[in-house]
């Protein structure tokens, strides 16, 4: 299997985080990378650094103004009287109607959705090499491979066109999906992230040539808390090509897995092209988060489902947090993704 990850992106190391009115030590650090690896180095898969996608490429996704927030805001913030060291939102837009600002205090609060993703001096470059890292398992997945892996981080699939959340830079996910587009009528997208992909949602919404599907953990009382449910079916063009499939949080292995099916079940209907897989390995049992009850049994019974649909496929690394559990989950997932007779 093709593997990309680029060491660049280990620079991208946040700090801040508030959880229920406490700073916390961000949970979206460098070592997951290193974890990450370890998965791949026990399969025997190497990884290469991928070549640096154009700008254009970013562009399909989000809007110019949320990328050159992303590129300058730090920059800018340093300018601050008494600037603490990363980029956090400290005021957010409400109501209507509404003006883009021109000051980045105000600029951050546009375009971060919460307190989870701050900027650093080195996330513009690592957000960049994580959305190169997809690209380039988008091309390998052009080219005939049948699966290819893009171990990106930092991870995407809260961010929509304009607002980064959730731990979350630029849509990593989306980016492959509309690099996909581009020799694909149809593209689908299968999130088995424990948390809802609001953004790859929002950013597809209106859309039926991207089919979004979402299996999670119900969200009325855990994060993302606005969006993931079941009424949610896409708008206009895109009615009916939106999918997403809550559990509760007690979920384990067999409810999880059966609603998986179901959303390859509505991906073969819709016969895509090419399918991307948002690959959290937070729903584990022992994940840091405790979003659900899944097994590394688990993991590897979807990797062959996914396998199975006999569509070529660009796994996308999103969530799973600091645990050794971590290195094994990815193991599993992947080896149920390359055993025999899975494709």
């Amino acid at each position: 299997m093709h593997c990309f990850y680029a060491p660049e992106t280990e620079a991208h190391d946040p700090i801040f985080r508030l959880s229920h009115g406490a700073v916390a030590r961000n949970a979206e650090q460098a070592e997951r990378a290193r974890l990450l690896l370890a998965g791949l180095d026990r399969l025997g898969l190497a990884t290469a650094s991928p070549p640096s996608a154009p700008r254009s490429v970013l562009e399909a996704v989000h809007t110019k103004r949320f990328l050159a927030f992303l590129e300058t805001a730090w920059a800018e913030w340093q300018r601050l009287p008494g600037a603490g060291p990363e980029v956090v939102a400290n005021v957010f837009p409400r109501g209507a109607p509404l003006t883009y600002p021109d000051s980045v205090v105000a600029r951050a609060g546009w375009h971060m959705g919460d307190t989870s993703a701050p900027i650093g001096p080195e996330s513009w470059q690592a957000t960049c090499r994580a959305a190169d890292c997809a690209v380039a398992a988008a091309e390998a997945v052009l080219a005939g491979a049948p699966a290819a892996y893009a171990l990106c981080r930092p991870p995407g699939h809260h961010t929509g066109a304009e607002v980064a959340a959730g731990h979350c830079l630029l849509n990593v996910s989306a980016i492959a999906a509309a690099h996909l587009r581009r020799a694909h009528d149809r593209v689908a997208v299968l999130d088995i992230d424990v948390h809802h992909g609001n953004g790859t949602q929002e950013i597809f919404y209106d859309r039926s040539d991207v089919l979004t599907l979402s299996v999670h953990a119900e969200t009325r009382a855990y994060y993302p808390f606005f969006t993931g449910y079941a009424e949610e079916t896409g708008t206009g063009a895109g009615a009916g090509f939106n999918l997403n499939l809550p559990l509760p949080r007690t979920t384990r292995d067999d409810a999880w897995i059966a609603a998986i099916e179901a959303g390859l079940a509505r991906v073969a209907d819709f016969a895509p092209g090419a399918l991307v897989v948002s690959l959290g390995l937070d729903a584990h049992e022992n994940d840091p988060l405790q979003g659900m009850k899944i097994t590394f049994d688990g993991f590897r019974r979807a990797g062959r489902l996914i396998a199975g649909s006999g569509l070529p496929a660009v796994i996308v690394q999103e969530g799973g947090y600091l645990s050794p559990d971590l290195t094994t989950a990815l193991e599993a997932f992947l080896s149920g993704v390359m055993a025999p007779g899975a494709g």
